[in-house]
């Protein structure tokens, strides 16, 4: 088990993967490099979850790099125990195998909000999962802690248009904003009920 400082690196892109984590505590976002320099950040990855599993699947080096948002505990599990522990833990191999079955549904969801969804929903949609909101538990929302510009790479729109999207959020009583963005219910309620202030156009 081991901790990680807001913005410290946990593994780089091209690095020999030879290990799995699981989030204890904390944040931890996750980005590609592409060959132009360009970077994108492809996830944001929260407590109860794992990452670098790809190496189970005979992956050789890491297609992505991760970073603590804020202060994380992880445990570090090799590849070698992993698959040992999968084999001879059926409680284990169960929690796991549950994990990668709803990471498959979160995944299928995006594809889907990302073809049908304006990007003011997808906004919406993306600041809810931030805030931790419809998690187990019912544990109370966290404030969400990122850039427009990143916000604007995670859903495929512009900074500008984040920005109109975040005022009239802020407008309608479902987001407040200083420094931190607090995410109300009130937006939970307006994408579930489809109301008019969330709509299905650019």
């Amino acid at each position: 088990m081991g901790k990680y400082q807001k913005n410290e690196e946990i593994f780089a892109q091209g690095e020999i993967a030879g290990a799995v984590f699981y989030i204890q505590k904390g944040k931890v976002k996750v980005t590609v490099l592409s060959e132009h320099g360009k970077e994108a950040i492809v996830g944001i990855l929260t407590q109860g979850q794992f990452f670098g599993e790809a190496c189970l699947n005979g992956a050789k080096l890491r297609t992505a790099s991760t970073h603590a948002m804020e202060e994380c505990l992880l445990t570090s599990i090799t590849k070698v125990t992993m698959i040992a522990t999968l084999d001879a833990e059926p409680k284990f191999s169960a929690f796991f195998v549950a994990y990668l079955l709803s990471r498959n549904s979160r995944i299928e969801d995006d594809l889907i909000d990302q073809l049908f969804n304006s990007s003011e929903r997808r906004l919406a949609r993306l600041l809810l999962l931030l805030a931790d909101f419809g998690k187990e538990g019912g544990a109370k929302p966290v404030p969400v802690i990122l850039s427009q510009e990143a916000l604007a790479e995670m859903i495929g729109t512009t900074r500008s248009r984040v920005s109109f999207f975040m005022n009239k959020f802020r407008k309608e009583g479902f987001i407040s904003y200083n420094g931190k963005i607090e995410v109300h219910s009130s937006l939970l309620d307006a994408v579930l009920r489809d109301k008019p202030q969330i709509k299905e156009e650019e």
